[in-house]
């Protein structure tokens, strides 16, 4: 039975999920997300309470709306709430640390309070939880990265991104950049981080070279 860092409990068969269009989480990520609907309010009460879990999981274009909702794609990343507070108007905001990721078995019936929820398969991503074997190349990410910085006249602290280490960097940029949701949930699917930096220093490089960079700030 695989299990959670930091405790014993087992990884949950049924979880809440937050579908939200260019929200990318990854194992070792963080994301910062500000809740306001009422049913995703209720999802993060719920979850407080039951281990702290939830499944950030990106919609699919390609799959039509029903019922008012999108698809989503059928991988996603569960996330654990690492840090929470509560603003004034009442909304709250939160930071997500990516576990592993999951595949979509079955979407159940909404939960009572309006939010979604899926049946988990997180078997064929366990090694997620595992050190990986081998580091992303760092000196070929970085020659990517600032043309693909200047495309989009981005400034940025070319010596603090150096010293960033070379897993963390790949994390961070593929969740950060303003790639397409397509291109995302790619980057998702990576076997593991030495892929998905191979296939990150490729998009950055075709950005650099696009005439219609647009522009969107990090």
């Amino acid at each position: 039975m695989t299990t959670l860092p930091g405790g014993p409990a087992p990884l949950p068969a049924e979880i809440p999920i937050f579908p939200l269009q260019d929200a990318l989480l990854l194992p070792g990520g963080r994301l910062p997300l500000n809740i306001f609907e009422p049913r995703y309010l209720a999802m993060v009460e719920d979850a407080l309470g039951a281990g702290r879990l939830l499944g950030m999981v990106l919609p699919d274009p390609a799959l039509p709306r029903v019922a008012g909702r999108s698809g989503i794609y059928r991988t996603g990343c569960l996330g654990r709430i690492a840090s929470f507070s509560e603003t004034g108007d009442g909304r709250y905001l939160i930071t997500l640390l990516g576990l592993l990721r999951y595949d979509v078995l079955e979407e159940l019936p909404d939960h009572p309070a309006g939010y979604r929820r899926v049946r988990a398969d997180f078997t064929p991503y366990e090694a997620d939880l595992e050190p990986p074997e081998a580091e992303p190349d760092r000196t070929a990410l970085l020659a990517a990265l600032w043309p693909y910085f200047a495309t989009r006249h981005i400034e940025v602290d070319r010596a603090a991104i150096e010293r960033i280490p070379p897993l963390d960097l790949v994390t961070t940029l593929s969740m950060i950049c303003p790639f397409e949701g397509r291109e995302k949930q790619a980057l998702l699917l990576a076997p593991d981080p030495r892929q998905r930096a191979e296939l990150l220093t490729a998009l950055l490089r075709i950005g650099a070279a696009s005439s219609d960079a647009p522009g969107r700030p990090i």
